[in-house]
């Protein structure tokens, strides 16, 4: 593999400060041509034990540290971030498939979490509260929670692991990492990385493993485990709180969507179709806040769709190390057949295929960017996430009518508003029933922003003040005088 920094591909896991082997070997490949990338230690539930240990064995030195001291570690992870930036998205290219310049921009977007959360850790504001009685001072201040237990997916394999270890390990938690046995080599990069920074053993752990029930199990009911963190979808995640129910753990889930993609007359159309292009095609659509029911106002229908479909077939599908590439493979053969599967019940539903609709000569898991109309609420494909290259349209007449079909849904994660009219703008981004709505724009995530669902999409929230507010207790502080 061509990496200016050698020392980043690494192939065993990382745990209480070592390099360990697994039990057997993993092979990781390139899902754009099958070709193997590298093969990695596959641990097991003993490794996941044995690294729930090692953070729990380091916690309390690391907890008292000083915000400032930590934040100085962080900082120095930050900057061998940055200065890695090239070989880090080239690894996650090849690991992953998304496009390069998509890759640099996740790693960018990784290392803004540990930058905002190494600053945000000397702001763990405690509070004097007025006393109910002259006998007595009452305060509160905030505490790391503990040992943080995550596992991660394999479509943003670096900045879904930033965005978690970053603000718990400024909070002076220690971490425990289960990466996507398909994208290991982000995380254990990142590894090399904090290790270089100054990140004490023990304080980071990552074990890549098959058997992700047996870890996972150990993630989500080791007594040593004071928080949880996954994204991932819905189903799992519904198991995943079952199992944290034995000890009571504070949790984190940031699950499945189903977003809807709302035009208005009113909306600027050059506007509606880039933002659109944006949510839907970023990642091939392998994305929890990727447009997934695109609502059309009736008179606007047929120009927007035209302008859209324009759009798409400018897509360039290829390697994601070649230049021009805008749209690379999805992550194996299995989420191929499902979308392909999509497409052919909602033709035979009664949708009509505009443009695409079947399987690219590139490589097995390359997928055509697909165009469908006439879709209704009634189809698996409404229903369902998508995770594809897949724009589904249909047309709605009033506002009412609208928000109705975008709330009924069980998810609650991101939806999008395209709107010139303020009025009508702010009164459909309060009625839509998501933790994130995005108005006149197609892309929102950021460092400082809370980022998480409602109802079956999640709860808890990552990234902005309220994210770090995730890795901290409160406790109350009564003194007699």
């Amino acid at each position: 593999m061509d990496l200016n920094n050698n020392q980043l591909l690494k192939t065993q896991n990382y745990i209480d400060g070592n390099w360990t082997d697994g039990v057997a070997k993993l092979a990781v490949t390139d899902p754009a041509i099958g070709k193997l990338v590298a093969e990695i230690a596959d641990g097991s539930a003993a490794d996941a034990e044995q690294a729930v240990a090692a953070a729990h064995a380091a916690f309390p030195a690391w907890s008292r540290k000083t915000a400032g001291e930590r934040a100085a570690v962080l900082k120095r992870w930050y900057q061998l971030i940055v200065d890695n930036r090239e070989d880090l998205a080239r690894l996650l290219t090849l690991e992953q498939g998304k496009p390069l310049a998509e890759a640099l921009g996740e790693i960018d977007y990784g290392a803004s979490f540990i930058e905002w959360f190494a600053e945000e850790c000397r702001r763990a504001y405690g509070q004097t509260i007025p006393t109910h009685n002259p006998g007595m001072r009452l305060s509160t201040i905030r505490q790391p929670v503990g040992v943080v237990t995550c596992i991660t997916p394999w479509n943003f394999p670096n900045a879904m692991i930033t965005r978690k270890a970053g603000p718990a390990l400024a909070a002076g938690c220690t971490v425990v990492v289960k990466p996507a046995s398909e994208t290991p080599l982000s995380a254990l990069a990142l590894c090399a990385l904090g290790e270089q920074a100054g990140l004490p053993a023990g304080t980071l752990n990552v074990v890549v493993g098959s058997d992700s029930a047996a870890i996972g199990k150990v993630l989500t009911q080791d007594p040593r485990v004071s928080k949880f963190t996954f994204t991932g979808s819905t189903p799992v995640g519904k198991l995943l709180m079952a199992q944290c129910a034995s000890t009571v753990k504070k949790m984190s889930m940031e699950l499945g969507g189903n977003a809807p993609f709302i035009v208005f007359d009113d909306a600027d159309i050059d506007m509606a179709v880039n933002a659109c292009m944006a949510s839907k095609f970023r990642n091939a659509g392998q994305t929890c806040v990727s447009t997934n029911r695109i609502y059309v106002q009736e008179s606007v229908h047929d120009a927007f769709v035209d302008k859209l479909a324009a759009a798409i077939e400018k897509l360039q599908a290829g390697h994601g190390l070649e230049e021009g590439t805008t749209l690379g493979p999805l992550i194996f053969r299995r989420a191929v057949d499902r979308v392909h599967g999509l497409v052919e019940e909602a033709v035979a539903n009664g949708a009509k295929l505009r443009l695409g609709g079947d399987f690219l000569s590139n490589g097995e898991n390359y997928y055509a960017a697909t165009l469908l109309t006439d879709v209704d609420d009634s189809m698996r494909i409404s229903q369902e996430e998508i995770f594809g290259p897949l724009a589904v349209v249909q047309k709605f007449r009033e506002e009412e009518e609208v928000i109705q079909c975008a709330n009924n849904t069980p998810f609650g994660l991101a939806a999008y508003v395209m709107s010139e009219n303020i009025h009508r703008a702010n009164r459909v981004v309060e009625a839509l029933e998501y933790g994130i709505v995005a108005c006149n724009a197609g892309v929102f995530s950021t460092t400082v922003a809370p980022f998480g669902g409602i109802k079956e999409s999640g709860i808890g929230r990552e990234g902005g003040v309220e994210g770090m507010a995730e890795f901290y207790e409160t406790k109350y502080c009564c003194y007699g005088v």
